[in-house]
């Protein structure tokens, strides 16, 4: 009998939502043109580039001028970061960030520590939430980009951006935000938040995989990640993928209807009842209590190993926080920052909702969990 497969992986990739896939369809035969070239073939690709420039911009509240299109957050990650390294190395090499972020985000930082970039990382509470105090006490005359991840791909915990953008500005810095975990499930609004950059992954809110985009505050500097023509108003060279801009600037304009969407924050919260009713203080939350995303809940099963009971899981897709590596089990880097207990981050599993979820699929977990665990 084949086993009835429940996705609880939402924050790892989303589906392509049937109407961004609607969207696209007429790019993969009819509209094959050039957005570059000034004729028949060319102008519709030009136009549907620039349609989907202006709905990411209606979600981010800002410019579609200030919208350059990547190949994913990677790419808008690690353009921020070396572009405003390379932009300002005169001003300053001093860039600061946090224990807890992407590996798109710490690499690229690594990478400049190389070639004489200072990076500081902060810490964060056993919540996973950063205090803006300690990105304050870690400015110098030196520093040239603030980078803090909106909210946490692993735990869900949504940081204090608002004011860690302020202690920026007054300081006269660059503020940049990973935004691919928040980004259509609460609000990203650019000048609410206070931000100069931030970074969008297409594939976190039901786009393609393979395509992002990058919000660049105008009159920041930045030196282009990618050299050649003067794609993208001269700042991301390379022929525009109309396929998938097409997909993202739908997933956009549709996330709209999606934010803060309570079904979801009630099914979470349903979820985690069932689990504390069943496990009692056998699973422990990981993350803020309350600061989250509203579909994100990771727990750890105490004294257990994560990847383990996911093994039993018999079709359910999730994550887990903790890597086996023989015979040992080694924390993630999140919640070894979070100050987490190995015997407790060893069972850590993330399970992160999407608009497909039914209270009968988290049911059906919890009948599962509770086959393993008893």
């Amino acid at each position: 009998m084949k086993t009835h497969q429940i996705y609880l992986d939402f924050n790892a990739s989303t589906p392509i939502s049937p109407e961004v896939a609607k969207a696209m369809k007429p790019f993969l035969s009819r509209h094959y043109g050039n957005p570059s070239s000034h004729h028949w073939a060319g102008e519709p690709a030009k136009e549907a580039i620039e349609q989907a420039r202006q709905q990411v911009a209606e979600l981010l509240e800002c410019s579609p001028s200030e919208i350059v299109f990547t190949s994913g957050g990677s790419e808008a990650n690690n353009h921020t970061i070396k572009g405003i390294f390379f932009a300002l190395k005169e001003k300053g090499n001093h860039i600061i960030t946090t224990q807890i972020e992407h590996p798109a985000v710490l690499n690229p930082c690594r990478f400049l520590e190389k070639i004489g970039a200072e990076v500081t990382y902060v810490g964060v509470d056993q919540s996973g939430m950063v205090n803006p105090k300690d990105i304050e006490k870690a400015i110098k005359p030196k520093t040239i980009l603030v980078t803090v991840m909106h909210a946490n791909n692993e735990v869900g915990t949504i940081q204090p951006i608002k004011e860690i953008s302020k202690i920026a500005k007054e300081s006269g810095i660059l503020f940049h935000t990973d935004a691919a975990q928040s980004v259509g499930k609460i609000d990203t609004k650019v000048d609410q938040l206070g931000v100069d950059l931030l970074s969008i992954a297409g594939h976190k809110l039901y786009a393609p995989k393979g395509v992002g985009a990058l919000y660049i505050r105008e009159g920041t500097p930045i030196e282009p990640f990618i050299h050649g023509a003067g794609h993208e108003s001269g700042r991301r060279a390379g022929t525009e993928n109309i396929l998938l801009i097409v997909g993202l600037g739908r997933a956009c304009e549709i996330a709209k209807r999606y934010l803060d969407n309570p079904g979801i924050l009630e099914l979470r919260d349903r979820f985690c009842e069932m689990l504390q009713r069943n496990f009692g203080e056998e699973v422990v939350l990981n993350g803020h209590p309350t600061h989250r995303l509203p579909n994100t809940l990771n727990v750890s099963f105490v004294g257990r190993v994560g990847s383990e009971i996911l093994a039993r899981l018999d079709g359910v897709a999730a994550s887990t926080g903790a890597a086996c590596h023989s015979g040992s089990v080694e924390l993630s880097p999140v919640l070894k920052a979070m100050g987490i207990p190995p015997e407790t981050g060893m069972g850590a599993i993330r399970f992160s909702l999407g608009r497909t979820t039914t209270a009968g699929e988290l049911e059906a977990v919890v009948k599962k969990l509770k086959g393993i665990i008893h």
